[in-house]
């Protein structure tokens, strides 16, 4: 394992400059006008959107998306030598390929995940309980699905109650548009007709014959629930429920005791869940709670009980007991309260046990209640740690399997014995090119922003590293859609840690790492603190002597791509050495005015409609693509995936295209389509460490280093 640093190279790669590389493309420019509460804007590349979309056959499209992809070749070098077949191997060594999951309990098996050697895919293995283990069969080799094809990812996988049944469905694209197929494993022979275009859920009923599954409409919105039974034609799903409300998305789900099918329904704001016994398949589905504006709310049953968690009271959530046959309000419980410094965000009943996950001072927490009436939290090793449930599939058990991690600390299976308040440790993540922790430390600080609003900074770097103001320092973000950045381990950082980086998250507002208030403080007119705090944390960093101007780079994804373009319009020259975005949602204005797109009404929770004046004037201070001004931009990474309806192609495609055409300096930007990927790039375990590489050969490069 590394002891010292790993140095940095001579001299032998050119710099990230323009003019040291022949000539990048040049989209051409045919302008046309919109005109939105009287101002007049001019897009010089909305023929970038290829008019058949979701088909994008476009010969002059498809053209010049080609000759960005091979100009980031000949800058970067091709995948399989240079830099970034070098940063792929390094990345590689750090993945055990004959890796296996820790096995789980689900009805009358136990089931495991395998990896091979070379293998980019899991296979799915199983035992009868009893039988002793090497007894496994296969049920799922994802490999042998994927032979072939580009993009292959497997969206839900549901053994039916019995066990005789395997019902899963797949992505071959990358669209996020999954076919559902039901396989018999006493003879491996599929049932009944694939069912194209679900969503990728599904669910049994009690019967061992009746499937669960949802559809999308038009704009790729889950909108239809659907019955099925075992061995029916594609089309003879009967609709359970429709949404009728545009802007919400519908769901499934099973109840940990397995009793009720649930049907979820909701946007990120408001919510509403509906239940039908499992026992009862053809039963209309009840509401537990009738959908109110800005009320979110999440069930689960227990015995003779029904749990809630609801915001009703509190942005913060609180935990509520009602009896399974009387939902009513005024038949409600108060157990846990309310609180500025709780966030309950899930539950998980078990027969004789409430666990519940949440955060507390910004920090997760796991609390235990009994059905005595006791309590207790969780106790784990470090102060600061990412955690979750994981493979919980029982429901009359006394243990709860987690997965935890932190900045120093890698990936730990543990099992946790809720009676006698015990961990045992199942797995540890196996770094088989040697890790030693004791070499690397974390911290958690408060950066504090312009308005006085104190921000948690997450940093991990070597021992070594001096705070001196001279070291490199990557910078990470997201902000937006209540989601938490969690402090988290990445053998994927590793390498930028033993090169002498500083890694740094910057938990802005827009997420949740606060609680519920912290996303509210960051979406629809408070935006602009999310991309206010990003900067506000790079130059308390600074101040702090991690890192100085111009030693800085940045990486954001999707909605974090639309912090990357905010922010590099909004930076003072020479602070960032240069900035990764992946899939970045930029052409905000432009995406949330035309409602016929996948996301954009249910969008607006997030960033707001921007046919209301006062969010429009908002919108169009930091709408990445229309505020590109000419200006100089650091180098600049930019990443999209064709087959994306979450991000579509057009956006980065785009906003490479204007920043090009008006960046004032000689710094390198360049644009990586994805020709057969959707929104998350890859899913194959080596390909994804292939899209790695290239980020991090730009991150090095940006910051003069050249191994």
């Amino acid at each position: 394992m590394p002891t010292q640093p790993v140095a940095q190279a001579g001299n032998d790669l050119p710099p990230l400059r323009q003019s040291l590389f022949p000539a990048p493309p040049v989209a051409q420019q045919i302008p046309v006008e919109h005109v939105r509460h009287g101002d007049t804007w001019i897009d010089p590349y909305d023929w970038l959107r290829d008019r058949s979309y979701p088909k994008v056959d476009d010969p002059e499209v498809l053209d010049y998306l080609k000759a960005e992809n091979a100009y980031t070749d000949t800058v970067m070098g091709a995948e399989e030598d240079g830099l970034r077949a070098a940063l792929f191997s390094e990345l590689k060594s750090r993945v055990k390929e004959d890796d296996t999951g820790v096995p789980y309990p689900k009805g009358g098996y136990i089931y495991q995940s395998r990896y091979a050697t070379g293998q980019d895919h899991p296979t799915i293995v199983r035992r009868a309980k009893g039988e002793p283990e090497g007894a496994e069969k296969t049920i799922l080799d994802v490999n042998d699905l994927a032979k072939g094809k580009d993009f292959y990812d497997i969206g839900d996988m549901a053994p039916s109650p019995d066990g005789r049944y395997l019902a899963y469905s797949f992505d071959d694209n990358g669209s996020e548009n999954f076919t559902l197929v039901v396989k018999d494993l006493t003879n491996g022979e599929f049932l009944g007709e694939p069912i194209p275009a679900t969503s990728g859920s599904v669910v049994w009923a009690a019967d061992n014959r009746t499937l669960f599954y949802v559809l999308k409409d038009e704009s790729q919105r889950p909108k239809q629930v659907m019955r099925t039974t075992l061995g029916a034609k594609a089309d003879a799903g009967v609709l359970v429920y429709e949404e009728q409300d545009p802007s919400w998305w519908v769901g499934i789900g099973e109840s940990q005791s397995g009793r009720f099918i649930e049907i979820g329904s909701g946007t990120l704001v408001s919510s509403e869940t509906m239940l039908i016994p499992s026992d009862n398949p053809t039963a209309a589905p009840k509401p537990v709670i009738p959908r109110r504006e800005n009320h979110l709310y999440s069930v689960a049953d227990q015995g003779d009980s029904l749990w809630i968690l609801s915001n009703d009271k509190h942005l913060n959530f609180r935990l509520l007991k009602t009896p399974i046959n009387d939902w009513s309000e005024k038949a409600w419980t108060e157990v846990m309260a309310g609180s500025d410094r709780q966030y309950l965000t899930g539950l998980l009943a078990l027969k004789d046990w409430l666990v519940v996950f949440g955060r507390q001072d910004g920090t997760q927490q796991v609390w235990v209640l009994d059905s005595k009436g006791g309590s207790h939290t969780i106790a784990f090793p470090d102060a600061a740690f990412a955690v979750s449930g994981m493979n919980n599939e029982e429901y009359e058990t006394g243990t709860l399997r987690v997965r935890y991690h932190s900045l120093v600390t890698p990936p730990t299976v543990f099992d946790y014995d809720l009676a006698a308040r015990t961990l045992t440790t199942r797995k540890v993540q196996e770094i088989p090119s040697g890790y030693d922790p004791s070499l690397y430390t974390s911290e958690r600080l408060m950066a504090l922003a312009r308005d006085g609003t104190p921000i948690p900074v997450s940093i991990v770097y070597r021992k070594d590293v001096k705070k001196d103001g001279k070291a490199p320092l990557h910078l990470y973000g997201y902000g937006s859609y209540s989601i938490a950045m969690e402090p988290g381990f990445s053998t994927n950082r590793i390498g930028l840690l033993d090169r002498g980086f500083v890694y740094a998250i910057a938990h802005i507002r827009g997420g949740e790492e606060m609680g519920r208030p912290w996303h509210d403080a960051g979406r629809l007119t408070n935006k602009p603190n999310t991309f206010n705090d990003f900067l506000d944390v790079a130059q308390f960093l600074v101040a702090q002597g991690y890192t100085s101007p111009g030693q800085i780079s940045i990486e954001g994804g999707s909605a974090g791509g639309t912090l990357m373009g905010a922010v590099l319009n909004m930076a003072s020259d020479g602070m960032f050495a240069g900035a990764v975005a992946h899939v970045p949602f930029v052409d905000v204005l432009n995406t949330l005015f035309d409602d016929t797109l996948p996301l954009t009404t249910g969008d607006y929770p997030e960033w707001g409609n921007p046919n209301i004046k006062e969010i429009y004037d908002v919108m169009k201070t930091y709408s990445p693509y229309d505020n590109v001004t000419k200006r100089p931009y650091p180098p600049l990474l930019i990443t999209a995936g064709l087959n994306d309806y979450r991000v579509t192609y057009w956006e980065p495609a785009k906003w490479a295209a204007k920043l090009r055409a008006y960046k004032t300096d000689d710094n390198v930007l360049m644009l990586k389509t994805e020709m057969s990927a959707g929104h998350g790039g890859s899913t194959g375990r080596f390909d994804k460490l292939k899209e790695v590489a290239l980020s991090q050969a730009f991150i090095l490069r940006a910051h003069g280093m050249n191994q």
